[in-house]
């Protein structure tokens, strides 16, 4: 068991160390826990001290001044890499070649080409880069949406990476999109699905013909979107506004008698900031917060709503080269929940046009949560977090996994709501196959009345 964490007090892993290590231990005893377990994360960290005092197999540290998100290449992607067999030598090889040619003050370098690109469609107002591939091989999408928001999505500004698996979804011009694909994974028929996307619309294709070259994007893209920081004048280093959500979250946690890691710092909420609405909805509703901006941009009264003129009036005040926003604090997997919230994303971006993010808490918040926070007022965002059927007790605290989640989603919604935000945050009574389609079918519905 590999527990990451560059800062060690991230409380993610340390929650869900503390899960795994009960389980663990309960089955091999302590001392055979002891042996399963590496960390990985900077000296002196909460998570070292963690490591240290429960005698960990053992403890390794990247370069100190090496930021999370430029870390593929080092100990955290390396060292789980190594131990399922992959020669990571000959990778660090190729990559090393690669970053020769990133680094050359020349004409030919690919990520001042790549940089280029990017920068010059963001200044003809293209903000919004449609990374295509393959849903097999989207997860390369992930990686390289967190780098580009997290990176350049600040002081009000910034560049949205929308992974799109539906081609079809670009058939018509939009002024607000530039394109890169890669065909990753299972590739059948996917140059096909190509031949959807509007000429008009600025594109780069990419055909990597090995992992070799994979390893070799990783550098091409950590270079280049530390150039296009440069060019945008922000610092593509820090990520100043995802502590916001952090410490709110610690707040709320306060009140549940958590003693987790962290630097406290109170958040007094504004009350003004949001409203909260309790109601049971054919019994799968129990509750919607509104942010002041969403009730002030429409003029919403507050008495005899419902969720699908809720869902109608927030889809509404959508406007042009603005994106929308899933973000569901629930399970990915299992039967029916995927399809249900990709169907909600891919509806909103093929019915208004406008593109559409599904992004899945926690993991967003230390990714594209950045740029909801720090990037322009362009976004619309709807929160999902329910109640969990099968919730698992932490050690130590007196607050479970399911309503760390609800409270994270709930921290994240404070921070955009006080930023005067477009939010609402919808939680449901169940997070089954059975309630999330039926959220679905309401959303649809709602896009439909748009």
């Amino acid at each position: 068991y590999i527990v990451s964490s560059k800062s060690g007090s991230t409380i993610e892993p340390l929650m869900l160390e503390r899960v795994t290590w009960q389980y663990v231990a309960d089955h091999l005893t302590v001392e055979g826990a002891a042996q399963r377990f590496v960390a990985i994360t900077e000296p002196g960290s909460k998570l070292e001290q963690l490591a240290q005092e429960k005698n960990y197999r053992f403890i390794l540290h990247p370069p100190t001044d090496l930021g999370g998100r430029y870390s593929a290449l080092s100990v955290y992607g390396l060292f789980p890499l190594a131990c399922v067999g992959i020669n990571i030598e000959q990778l660090i090889s190729t990559a090393a070649r690669m970053e020769q040619r990133c680094a050359a003050d020349s004409l030919d370098n690919p990520a001042l080409q790549l940089a280029c690109f990017i920068y010059d469609h963001y200044r003809r107002g293209r903000d919004k880069i449609s990374l295509i591939m393959p849903k097999s091989g989207a997860v390369f999408g992930l990686w390289l949406e967190q780098l580009i928001a997290e990176s350049l999505g600040k002081q009000d500004i910034g560049v949205l990476p929308n992974v799109e698996i539906d081609p079809s979804n670009l058939h018509a011009a939009h002024e607000d999109r530039m394109i890169i694909s890669y065909a990753l994974g299972l590739t059948e028929g996917f140059e096909e699905s190509l031949m959807h996307l509007d000429p008009s619309i600025p594109a780069l294709h990419y055909r990597p013909d090995s992992v070799d070259e994979l390893f070799d994007l990783f550098v091409l893209w950590e270079f280049t979107v530390a150039l296009v920081g440069l060019l945008m004048e922000v610092n593509p280093f820090d990520q100043p506004n995802v502590e916001d959500t952090k410490k709110r979250v610690r707040s709320l946690l306060l009140g549940q008698g958590s003693d987790a890691p962290s630097e406290e710092t109170a958040v007094t909420e504004q009350e003004s900031d949001y409203r909260e609405i309790t109601f049971l909805e054919d019994g799968f509703v129990r509750s919607v917060w509104l942010s002041r901006a969403f009730i002030e941009n429409t003029g919403l009264e507050l008495e005899d709503l419902s969720i699908d003129l809720i869902l109608r009036t927030l889809l509404g005040t959508l406007r042009c080269n603005d994106y929308f926003a899933l973000n569901a604090f629930l399970p990915f997997r299992g039967y029916g929940r995927r399809e249900a919230l990709e169907r909600i994303r891919d509806y909103a971006a093929s019915r208004l046009g406008v593109a559409a993010c599904l992004e899945i808490g926690p993991r967003y918040l230390h990714s594209i949560g950045q740029f909801h926070k720090g990037g322009p007022n362009t976004g619309v965002y709807c929160f999902l977090s329910a109640d969990e059927d099968e919730d698992i007790k932490i050690p130590g605290e007196e607050f479970t996994l399911g309503m760390l989640a609800t409270t994270q989603a709930q921290g994240d919604f404070l921070a955009l709501a006080a930023r005067g935000r477009r939010a609402i945050q919808i939680h449901l009574a169940s997070n089954d196959e059975e309630t999330l389609s039926r959220f679905a079918d309401r959303f649809c519905l709602a896009v439909c009345a748009t």
